[in-house]
């Protein structure tokens, strides 16, 4: 393990974090709010920390990192550490402005955002000034895509090197380059983000909202975060074309980026050609009318409109882990809480800004198994799984299976410290089950009404590890467990 070129990359990162946090310090100050101040000192603090240690740990030019030096291990340190240097910097807003209690809640609430999850703890959202709830949303939007991503895209001597930090940090099991120019598919991957972003904000406010309204909630939705700048999320604007633009949005957020790329490049056919993406519409159009269903059967009097638009943005926020919302789950029919509480665990499609397990993982998985069923009534038939009509190696085969393992005994034992603390079952299960799918908002003590204040500080502490893990999609941080990581 080289730890210079590690720190190096960190601070780098750091530095990227730390500017970022000088367009919500603008906005204060032209609103003329007090966190402007707080949000300007925390910019340069951690700013000149950052440029310091740097300096420090700057390699000589014969040893540039990209070259030899960011090999597979310092790729998933520099991965894994970067979303905690990102979360202590981002969690000095709210802890120096008073926004959290302690830097507990603090360091909670921007894992949560950075990581795209979700989850809160503050009680009352609006009694803040608008700069911090702007961070709030930044901090979405600068994990969304990725910060290694967003760091090939300015940071271009990391080169050669470059490629085992986006395969540490891609979500789903087989990343890809959109060009041969790693830079190049990072900067694209970039482009299209902002293009919805931007596309989303217009949309917002053709459906009447503010621009800073359209710029926090895009933020949110194209990031699938699912922080609100109200208490009442979505619900707040009491506008259908409100919805059904974020629900949109969300959507998109939720499909494979590089499918957008195709797209924009003239290939329309690309979506329905992708085996991925029709299993995620099929099981959203599903679900979506089952939601609905079971919503008008226990409920007759609802309207049927009503009905169908709930269910159907219920169903899109939270497969694709974003957690807006516009009504109280909690109060719907168990069968409904139980498919919803089922689509977080599967999540949105691989190479998307969403959490969870991922479309293609479930995909490969149901494939496999119907190949074994398969030969067990005809044991000497060759069978093979595939993707886009590509038959895939057994390797993957292997490791989506391990990453199923993997993911129930994380869920498992993060349900199980919960419980340990004095949380009921179903609460520790869904929060658990929110936060290492990024999702956010879960069923009993953490439905949407709710949030996480109440967890105690090694529940919170717990629960960020559980979307950092769940951020990048388990193997980058548990390796750091292993003491082969750590050996030159």
């Amino acid at each position: 393990m080289n730890f210079r070129v590690v720190l190096f990359v960190l601070s780098l990162i750091g530095s990227i974090v730390s500017g970022s946090m000088f367009l919500p310090a603008a906005w204060a100050w032209f609103d003329g709010t007090p966190d402007a101040a707080v949000l300007l000192r925390c910019a340069l603090f951690s700013l000149a920390a950052c440029v310091a240690l740097a300096l420090v740990t700057r390699p000589s030019r014969k040893s540039a990192p990209g070259h030899s030096d960011i090999g597979v291990r310092e790729a998933f340190a520099i991965v894994s550490f970067s979303w905690v240097v990102a979360s202590a910097i981002g969690a000095l807003p709210y802890a120096l402005y008073g926004t959290t209690a302690n830097f507990t809640d603090a360091f909670f609430e921007a894992m949560s955002g950075f990581t795209t999850t979700g989850a809160s703890i503050l009680s009352n959202i609006e009694e803040n000034p608008r700069g911090i709830l702007l961070w709030r949303a930044l901090t979405h939007w600068l994990g969304g895509m990725g910060i290694i991503v967003l760091s090939l895209t300015i940071l271009p001597f990391i080169g050669g090197g470059g490629m085992q930090l986006f395969k540490a940090e891609s979500p789903g099991p087989l990343p890809e380059k959109l060009t041969p120019r790693l830079q190049q598919t990072a900067a694209i991957l970039w482009e299209i983000y902002i293009f919805l972003t931007a596309l989303e904000v217009v949309a917002l406010m053709l459906c009447g909202a503010s621009f800073y309204e359209g710029v926090t909630h895009a933020f949110a939705t194209v990031a699938t975060g699912g922080f609100s700048i109200y208490n009442d999320s979505i619900a707040h604007f009491r506008s259908p074309a409100v919805e059904w633009v974020v629900a949109a949005f969300t959507f998109l957020a939720g499909v494979n980026f590089s499918l957008h790329y195709l797209f924009l490049r003239g290939s329309f056919g690309a979506y329905f050609k992708d085996d991925e993406f029709r299993w995620y519409v099929r099981i959203i159009l599903i679900v979506a009318a089952a939601v609905a269903c079971s919503a008008l059967w226990s409920r007759p009097d609802m309207p049927f409109g009503q009905a169908l638009r709930h269910a159907a943005f219920q169903t899109v926020t939270l497969m694709t882990t974003t957690g807006f919302m516009v009504t109280d789950t909690l109060q719907w029919p168990y069968f409904a809480q139980m498919a919803l509480l089922a689509i977080m665990l599967v999540g949105g499609c691989a190479g998307s800004t969403s959490g969870g397990v991922k479309v293609v993982r479930f995909m490969i998985a149901a494939r496999h198994a119907k190949n074994d069923m398969i030969r067990t009534l005809q044991p000497h038939r060759v069978l093979c799984v595939r993707v886009n009509g590509k038959p895939q190696e057994s390797r993957l085969i292997s490791s989506v299976l391990s990453f199923f393992v993997c993911y129930i005994v994380i869920l498992i034992a993060v349900s199980l410290f919960l419980a340990a603390l004095g949380i009921d079952l179903l609460s520790s299960f869904s929060g658990a089950l929110a936060c290492v799918s990024n999702v956010g908002p879960g069923l009993g003590a953490f439905g949407p009404a709710s949030n996480y204040a109440s967890v105690p500080a090694a529940g919170k502490w717990a629960l960020a590890f559980a979307m950092l893990v769940g951020r990048l999609e388990l193997t980058t941080v548990l390796l750091l467990f292993v003491p082969d990581t750590w050996r030159r």
